[in-house]
């Protein structure tokens, strides 16, 4: 229990948060941000260093979709364990740790990345780099305790954002390296990684706080796996984070196997759609503040559905210019998707609260148990949706050699999450009323309001 424990925390009363809270929130969300940024960027590094593994490593398409599909897998799981790591341990004294973590897979990666390392070391190393997207599991539910529901949206958002622009930062330096040192220096990008893993990791010791009030909730998370909602969106949350991830991670890869470009044409490509993903995801967390996450998502996957359309016809006419504009659209439409999606979490358990006929801070208070609880299986599950990106890439390139068939399974699954979304949560109430109670009012009476 060393460290800095705030003992009383209460965001929903506005007295509080207005002279006291809301201010060491926005200091814990500034500095949550830049370890999570860290955290994303080491997760992604190997979408990065697949550009710089030559004819010398002697590692096919195939096995480099592997690599990143490795990294993304073991990412999704260890989401579950760091969600509940907050409250055990503290969300200041968690944050420090899982930095620092950080060190041991760069460190390793620094080691092995040259020709001649055996396939199963980079698998392992691969591997290791999982625990960067464990950060964003930790991270989220941290940011989720400091904030009141009104503000959720915003500051999930700007949390989320933050930490995902960290694979277009990495991806930078890959093409800065590669650009100025060439594309057999793969050590570079990691040597700039050490020294800022142990910055983030001393801002955190330094400016973050822990809430004594956040305490792991056995009933709570048990509820949460029976919960019908925590699986819905992890289903949704597949088709927007799911696609952020695992098209960040395969983008370089396939504009090098589909349309053969070069490392540093690839490089030079790359970023684009993380970093504009990235910087959308907080106005899609505040138009479903405003509108309704359920409304957003609906028609962000509706918007996807037509972006991917776009991109299977450029893969089949091999156009590249129409096929980086479809595809840099799923993008935007993802890191948009992303924000409204995770806005919904903590708006559907509220409701749940009002339903079983709570009111006030207990239905606040149910809330923040159910979500909290929640979001690190949400989180999990979606993410594995990159590594289901990955593997369909893997399998079309081997069969077909290009990605359509891929493309066309993520068009069918878009217009499933489309069905979904419609279905729970924005039928009338007639015809669904244990879910769609007042879903599209435009104040939170009851029910799914604002969701």
């Amino acid at each position: 229990m060393g460290g800095r424990w705030i003992e009383r925390w209460e965001p929903e009363d506005e007295t509080f948060w207005r002279e006291k809270g809301e201010r060491i929130a926005r200091r814990n969300l500034l500095f949550s941000v830049l370890s999570e940024h860290i955290g994303f960027s080491i997760w992604s590094l190997w979408s990065v260093m697949v550009l710089f593994m030559g004819p010398q490593y002697g590692v096919d398409p195939a096995g480099k979709f592997f690599l990143i599909g490795t990294a993304t897998f073991v990412g999704a799981l260890i989401r579950i364990p760091y969600t509940f790591a907050v409250a055990r341990f503290g969300g200041r004294n968690w944050t420090i740790f899982s930095a620092l973590l950080l060190l041991l897979p760069t460190g390793l990666a620094f080691t092995v990345m040259h020709p001649g390392t055996s396939y199963t070391t980079f698998v392992l190393v691969a591997a290791l780099t999982g625990v960067g997207g464990g950060n964003f599991a930790s991270s989220m539910t941290n940011i989720n305790a400091f904030f009141p529901l009104r503000k959720k949206g915003w500051a999930l958002g700007l949390n989320a954002g933050g930490g995902n622009i960290g694979v277009p930062v990495v991806q930078l330096v890959g093409l800065l390296v590669i650009g100025t040192a060439g594309a057999v220096h793969p050590r570079i990008v990691l040597g700039v990684y050490l020294p800022l893993i142990v910055v983030a990791a001393l801002c955190a010791a330094l400016f973050m706080d822990n809430l004594a009030p956040v305490k792991n909730d056995t009933g709570a998370a048990k509820e949460a796996v029976k919960a019908r909602h925590t699986w819905v969106m992890a289903f949704l949350y597949i088709g927007t984070f799911g696609s952020f991830i695992g098209y960040s991670f395969a983008f370089g890869l396939v504009l090098q196997t589909q349309f053969g470009r070069t490392p540093l044409q690839a490089a030079s490509l790359t970023f684009i759609g993380p970093l504009l993903g990235s910087l959308i995801r907080p106005v899609g967390g505040s138009l479903a503040d405003r509108h309704g996450g359920a409304r957003i998502t609906l028609w962000t996957f509706a918007a996807m559905a037509a972006a991917t359309s776009v991109v299977i016809y450029a893969s089949v006419v091999e156009s590249l210019t129409v096929f980086l504009v479809g595809f840099i659209g799923l993008f935007v439409l993802s890191g948009l998707g992303n924000g409204s999606t995770y806005k919904m979490i903590p708006a559907i358990f509220l409701a749940q609260g009002h339903r079983k006929g709570l009111a006030g801070e207990a239905a606040e208070a149910y809330g923040r148990r159910l979500s909290g609880a929640s979001m690190g299986l949400i989180g999990a599950v979606g993410a594995l949706g990159g590594l289901g990106i990955n593997l369909a890439f893997r399998q079309s390139f081997q069969t077909a050699g290009t990605g359509t068939a891929a493309f066309v399974a993520f068009l069918a699954f878009y217009a499933a999450c489309m069905v979904v979304t419609w279905a729970v949560y924005l039928r009338a109430p007639a015809t669904v009323p244990e879910t769609a109670e007042a879903v599209t009012e435009p104040e939170p009476r009851s029910g799914y309001a604002r969701v």
